[in-house]
């Protein structure tokens, strides 16, 4: 077993040997982020992660012990590197690391860190624990539309993959048609489409009698993967 608080140095002291001239002020300016950047390309952040963890032996604590230690410093690419440490680690996670998750996706502001921690963390949690339907309800009343954005998101994958619970993700959607920010207009977008590659009728089927009430990015997203037919019949009813 590796020491948590050693192999975030050394992943620390990887992430800077690979980080790209330029990149770096190129990278904060594109997330508006606030962090300090070393310009590391993502490919490249999670190639150094799956190298750290092989052979490391780490169990649940291990795992969130080495997260906290890699986001603990206000670097973009230790906390993307903590986050590719969780999607490694999410079969050892359960219900009670649904804190630790909250507090970093309310830290994360940006989509960059969000998304994966909702639909690669999140998401397979609340797959396993239904239980988790309570958190995901308080979560969708929250006053931060990243939290919002996490309940959407949290279903993306199962959903994608021809699974998942389409219904509940529909409800909350749902409460959420109307919003104005962006973030949540192209969450239930983005969701809608990729539901839609395998089953277009139920993508359809929900978004037709809400047209009028879906705001233009995400009527643009939910029919990319519909029929002519179907895709001229929810622009239609706009």
């Amino acid at each position: 077993m590796t020491d948590p608080k050693d192999l975030a140095a050394r992943i620390d002291a990887e992430l800077r040997e690979r980080s790209v001239p330029g990149r770096a002020d190129q990278e904060r300016a594109y997330l508006k982020s606030e962090l300090e950047h070393y310009g590391v390309p993502v490919p490249m952040v999670r190639s150094v992660v799956k190298r750290a963890l092989r052979g490391a032996g780490l169990d649940r604590g291990d795992a969130t012990a080495l997260v906290a230690e890699l986001w603990s410093v206000p670097v973009y690419e230790r906390r993307a590197a903590a986050v590719e440490v969780l999607v490694a680690s999410v079969g050892l996670l359960g219900s009670e690391d649904v804190p630790l998750l909250e507090r970093l996706i309310r830290e994360s502001r940006t989509w960059a860190l969000v998304d994966v921690l909702a639909g690669s963390v999140l998401g397979p949690l609340v797959e396993r624990d239904p239980g988790l339907v309570g958190t995901l309800d308080r979560w969708a009343a929250d006053p931060d539309f990243w939290i919002r954005r996490s309940v959407l998101l949290a279903h993306l994958e199962a959903l994608r993959a021809g699974g998942g619970d389409f219904d509940r993700f529909g409800r909350y959607a749902d409460g959420m048609l109307e919003e104005r920010e962006f973030f949540i207009r192209k969450a239930i977008g983005w969701v809608l489409r990729d539901t839609s590659r395998k089953r277009p009728e139920l993508v359809f089927d929900w978004i037709l009698p809400r047209a009028s009430r879906a705001s233009g990015l995400t009527i643009r997203e939910a029919v990319k993967r519909l029929s002519p037919e179907q895709r001229e019949a929810v622009l239609a009813a706009r």
